[in-house]
């Protein structure tokens, strides 16, 4: 047997410790890996003809729930096309893994896989763990709680072949009536939104997610839902640094790697006429990577969408976004004539080819980040086992535990005597809410009434007569709609049985709803106890009931201003 060198014997050694340290070293950010030269990304940039690299930059729409010819059609698109990737809307899990599969095989370059997750997979797919809502997680005062969130979404994005978030939503909405942010914000505080989206999408960032900040440079003061026509944000340009850009610069400032750009008209940074801020220049190369100092992935929102459609129809969109410095150019309404009118651009010099280039390049260097390079199909053994583990539905009941919100009351309003007759009501409803359930759970010498959002009057009186025999009333009040609105759609009448209820003494009302409801619900404030939970989940409600049989301390504040009553941080601490 050989002697073995005692030089060569040192020298393995450190490189093993040398190879395990760097396994072990956190991986680079995105935003840092864009300063290394990447030869996987020259390699394929250099094999690539023009088409296919102006293809790079385009992502397409697919669904699981809408059939064969569907899914057939985008995998036509992909192959023929070339695409940079996809964004995956409703669906199921199990469907969407095996269309991935599908479609990966399909391609020259491994596509980068989108999604719309601001509340994790249950956003768009069935049979997936929905996270709360962004209004929700801002009632929060631990920003861990939500990093670790931040985690378990990428886990879930990752295991079922996704790459990228289009999330946090850092959108300030201090406009109550917004109609396409609203509970989709972390709430009306700008320092807030900042922390609580820092703090989301390092989570993702540190499991290997891509993140994209949304909407640049800020939808959350506007009354018109781009998706139907160009909203206005006619502030000037002092208000938009000093507030609505604010999240998005120390989000910038902290690594943040995507950052998607709103449809809307600002004069104050751009005054063409009807131009939306995803097609011009002084705002997406101007601002946000000249003053901002932004390097990474710019990503239009829908192209599809009126608020961009709606004045640059047939294609002239897809062109003048490449051209505003957008790198992503998300849902075109036909990809294949938006490659032909880029390829255009790029042919007259409309662009320099420094500038080209880099944004092929980013758009690769994010699929290397990503693990793209050495793609690896998605397994679907113990796929739903994987995407609804103890661990994630645990946080998600821890998170909602932290959220619940006291805006009235104290430990003494709130101790009700569980052997009184106490009646549990619901309202809003058809059925038995889990919130009643587990209050019967504490109070045995309990009634359970479901009143429905338009129950008529005389039904209401009864019930009002018939509540005075009772000792001690917990009021629950819901929003069934999918999309908590920020009123109500409940009668007039059940409104001011509302208002009744509240004034009597010995009432706890939780409000599983938006919060901004409780503005239109005059009287509430009245209450002996009330709690705001944001939304109808089982697990808030299961919360709310932990307050008030006094197994769990409300720590929540309240994200956003309801009225002269609830300001933003409203909320009572007991001790």
């Amino acid at each position: 047997m050989p002697k073995l060198n005692n030089g060569f014997y040192r020298t393995l050694i450190v490189a093993l410790n040398f190879i395990a340290v760097q396994a072990f070293a956190q991986k680079e950010s995105y935003i840092q890996s864009l300063n290394t030269q990447n030869h996987w990304v020259d390699s394929v940039y250099n094999s690539l003809s023009r088409k296919h690299k102006v293809a790079q930059l385009l992502f397409v729409r697919a669904h699981t729930n809408k059939g064969r010819a569907y899914e057939d059609s985008v995998a036509r698109v992909i192959k023929e096309q070339q695409v940079g990737g996809l964004v995956f809307f409703q669906g199921g899990p199990g469907r969407q893994a095996n269309l991935v599969n599908k479609y990966q095989k399909l391609t020259m370059v491994p596509l980068l896989v989108a999604m719309d997750g601001e509340w994790g997979l249950g956003m768009r797919l069935d049979s997936t763990i929905s996270y709360p809502y962004q209004m929700t997680l801002g009632a929060i005062q631990d920003n861990n709680l939500i990093y670790k969130m931040g985690q378990q979404v990428a886990a879930d994005f990752k295991r079922l072949g996704a790459q990228i978030n289009f999330g946090p939503d850092m959108d300030i909405n201090n406009n109550p009536n917004n109609p396409v942010i609203n509970y989709r914000s972390f709430g009306d505080n700008m320092y807030n939104v900042a922390k609580k989206g820092i703090a989301y999408f390092k989570g993702m960032q540190a499991e290997g997610l891509l993140t994209t900040a949304k909407h640049f440079p800020g939808h959350g003061d506007t009354n018109v839902d781009s998706h139907f026509d160009l909203p206005l944000l006619p502030y000037s340009r002092g208000r938009l640094d000093s507030l609505e850009e604010y999240p998005f610069r120390e989000a910038i400032n902290a690594g943040i790697s995507g950052v998607m750009i709103a449809h809307m008209s600002i004069p104050a940074l751009d005054s063409t006429k009807h131009l939306p801020s995803t097609l011009s220049r002084p705002i997406i190369t101007g601002v946000l990577k000249d003053s901002l100092k932004f390097k990474g992935l710019v990503v239009s929102d829908a192209m599809e969408m009126k608020g961009v459609t709606k004045y640059f129809p047939n294609g002239e969109a897809d062109v003048k976004a490449f051209l505003a410095g957008n790198d992503i150019i998300e849902l075109s309404e036909n990809s294949d004539r938006a490659i032909k009118l880029i390829r255009k651009a790029v042919r007259k010099g409309l662009i320099s080819k420094e500038e080209f280039k880099e944004k092929v390049k980013k758009v690769l260097a994010a699929k290397y980040w990503a693990g793209l390079a050495r793609y690896q199909r998605i397994s679907p053994v113990n796929l739903n086992a994987d995407l609804n583990r103890q661990v994630a539905k645990d946080l998600v009941q821890e998170l909602s535990d932290a959220s619940v919100t006291l805006l009235k009351g104290n430990a003494t309003s709130l101790k009700l005597n569980p052997f009184l007759k106490t009646a549990i009501i619901s309202i809003g409803v058809d059925g038995l809410t889990v919130f009643q359930q587990e209050l019967a759970k504490s109070y045995p010498n309990c009634h359970l009434f479901l009143i429905g959002k338009n129950t008529p009057a005389i039904e209401l009186r009864n019930v009002l007569a018939l509540l005075k025999k009772y000792d001690q009333v917990i009021v629950g009040i819901h929003d069934t709609r999918l999309r908590p609105q920020s009123k109500l759609d409940y009668s007039s009448d059940v409104r001011l049985m509302i208002a009744d209820l509240a004034s009597r003494k010995n009432t706890v009302i939780s409000v599983f709803a938006n919060a901004y409801t409780i503005a239109g619900l005059p009287g509430i404030e009245k209450s002996n106890a009330l709690m705001v939970c944001y939304q109808m989940s089982p697990e808030l409600q299961i919360s709310a009931a932990k307050v008030i049989a006094g197994s769990l301390k409300p720590t929540g504040r309240l994200p956003v201003s309801v009225n002269v009553f609830f300001p933003t941080g409203s909320g009572v601490g007991l001790q």
